[in-house]
């Protein structure tokens, strides 16, 4: 069986973590990013209440892998974007 390419990433304001990975094929997402190292580096990411995604779309943790995914581990929001774009329109007079 042939390995696949992923990327993995993750990203704060104070910090970055890319790492590329060599997996065996049909490989899970959840795989990957235990296998990264990631979690050791980053100690306050909890798998069990971030979201997920591959390419910027939300994936669960046994979505199977493909070649050259990237695979990424989204913090949770800061603003409630509803929110926000209510604060903007009332600010431009809308």
């Amino acid at each position: 069986m042939a390995d696949i390419y992923v990327q993995v990433c993750y990203a704060r304001p104070d910090m970055q973590f890319a790492r590329d990975l060599r997996l065996p094929q049909g490989a899970t997402l959840q795989a990957a990013v235990e296998q990264s190292g990631v979690l050791q580096a980053v100690p306050d990411i909890d798998l069990a209440s971030c979201r997920v995604g591959i390419h910027g779309k939300l994936k669960s943790l046994d979505t199977v892998l493909r070649e050259r995914d990237r695979v990424e581990i989204y913090r949770p929001l800061t603003a409630d974007p509803k929110e926000s774009r209510r604060k903007r329109a009332v600010k431009k007079g809308l």
